[in-house]
């Protein structure tokens, strides 16, 4: 029973609780939402242990929708999308709890919201049927618009509509790929279908036109990621977001892409994708993310805008990762993908506890906190590491596997890449160094208050996982080894010619 109807359950419970948060009295909303969205979390937990380290689609769910049109409702997992539910399903909780001070208006609304596009991404990381995931990705673009929009910081307009438009134009041209695809697809067949199984069996080559709906999907997932030269929606629309804004944004949406990526655009078209010209064209834009990412996060003013430009350098890491097609690599890129959603995560949600203190982000605003805030200078500390990727804590992981991986395919990238990791350095220390350890130079920052209760539970789940990835991530790594295998290759037959330097 569990089998055949989690998947459908983590997709429809958010958006139910979602309809009765927004009915309940608006003292309740916060408390009903975290309700629902801690039993979002317990269902999806047994899928750690359910789930098979195999290489094919589990718990699938199959059910004609609109059959006149070849749309079936087709979920399941694999060893990649797992780990991105759970991501999910663990950070909404705390997101929510996260936001209890922040949020102060319009809270039914805010909630709901909240739980609605918790539905969204979950929908993106389980379709198996192209026009679902494409109704899901844009469920998921609705409610974080309104997000930053409504209730962000001063320029919250014009970070929202910037967001919208960047992601929506990338969508729009996925649904004319998509359709193309279909279509052609249904001209080889006879059977007009948006199965995700059925297009991947029966894509055959595409000639010419392949490389112009590899584009679209490019796009949509790039924008998404986002790469370089299509980042500049990120730092107004993560300064400008409330803290949970940030958080999802940030840990599960930006993952969106590069989840797009070793789902759809690689496998469909790897001609295209892992052809020489193409393929060293990806590695060096993710090369360029890295090392720009990094350089532009070491001038920031704002402590939120660092960070937010720090994920454009993780990301790159990624991409890197998924190009360089080993298996160290993509076991990499993924675990990147989860370790930088934790890290990142704890970072945003620590700026967003100082700024309800203090009312601001600059990093020129503090000096000395150790000395007024010891817990939260500690919890910093360690979330810093953790994001440069010091050994035995989980940004290590996934870094070294990916320039351990890269380095057998393309090891003048992979040199560059580990400069990324010195950059990081260079950007958060120092500002971890002015935040709360130069002198307590000013009396507004004197008496403020340690962590509650409330944020270091918000905070110590997230400090867990730090610890226990970096310590021991064999769980992680065998869940998604055969998936990352099987990725690698259904595409192998394109790699030989991209192997050519």
């Amino acid at each position: 029973m569990y089998a055949q109807s989690v998947l459908t359950a983590l997709i429809a419970w958010p958006a139910l609780a979602a309809g009765v948060v927004l009915g309940a009295p608006e003292r309740w909303a916060k408390h009903l939402a975290l309700a629902a969205s801690f039993i979002e979390f317990a269902v999806s937990v047994p899928l750690w242990w359910v789930f098979q380290p195999a290489g094919g689609m589990q718990l699938q769910l199959d059910v004609p929708w609109i059959p006149n049109w070849g749309i079936h409702y087709a979920v399941g997992v694999d060893g990649i999308s797992l780990f991105m539910i759970l991501l999910t399903t663990f950070l909404v909780p705390l997101s929510i709890l996260g936001s209890y001070n922040y949020i102060t208006t319009r809270e039914r609304a805010f909630y709901a919201l909240m739980l609605v596009l918790t539905s969204g991404m979950i929908g993106v990381f389980v379709a198996l049927d192209l026009f679902l995931f494409y109704v899901m990705w844009d469920v998921m673009l609705i409610p974080m618009y309104f997000i930053i929009g409504v209730w962000g910081g001063q320029n919250r307009l014009y970070a929202a509509i910037k967001f919208f438009i960047y992601t929506f134009f990338g969508s729009l041209l996925m649904l004319v790929a998509i359709l193309t695809l279909v279509y052609l697809v249904a001209q080889r067949t006879g059977v007009y279908s948006f199965s995700y199984v059925n297009v991947m069996n029966n894509i055959g080559a595409l000639g010419p036109v392949a490389f112009w709906l590899f584009g679209a999907f490019f796009l949509a997932f790039a924008i998404k990621v986002p790469m370089f030269p299509f980042h500049t929606w990120l730092p107004d629309a993560h300064v400008e977001a409330p803290t949970a804004g940030s958080v999802i944004l940030a840990a599960v949406l930006l993952k969106m892409g590069t989840y797009g990526f070793l789902r759809f655009a690689v496998p469909f078209f790897p001609q295209v994708a892992l052809h020489p010209a193409v393929q060293r064209a990806i590695v060096t834009l993710s090369l360029i993310g890295i090392v720009y990412g990094g350089l532009v996060a070491m001038v920031q003013p704002d402590f939120k805008k660092l960070i937010a430009y720090s994920s454009v350098a993780h990301l790159g890491f990624v991409v890197l990762g998924i190009w360089a097609l080993t298996l160290q690599s993509v076991q990499g890129a993924l675990m990147v993908m989860i370790n930088h959603g934790i890290s990142t995560g704890a970072l945003f949600f620590l700026v967003g506890m100082l700024y309800e203190r203090r009312h601001s982000r600059l990093i020129e605003a503090f000096g000395g906190l150790a000395k007024v805030v010891p817990l939260f200078a500690a919890v910093l500390t360690i979330v810093s590491l953790s994001s440069i990727g010091l050994p035995a804590t989980n940004g290590f992981v996934g870094e070294f596997l990916v320039l351990l991986g890269a380095f057998r395919t393309y090891p003048v990238a992979a040199a560059v890449a580990t400069t990324g990791v010195i950059v990081a350095a260079m950007y958060l220390l120092p500002a971890l160094q002015r935040v709360i350890y130069n002198p307590l130079d000013q009396p507004e920052n004197a008496h403020l208050a340690d962590l509650s209760p409330r944020e270091l539970a918000v905070l110590l789940p997230l400090v867990a996982c730090i610890v226990w990835i970096g310590v021991y991530p064999t769980p992680f790594l065998r869940r998604m080894e055969p998936s990352a295998q099987r990725f690698i290759e259904s595409v192998r037959p394109a790699a030989p010619a991209a192997a050519a330097r």
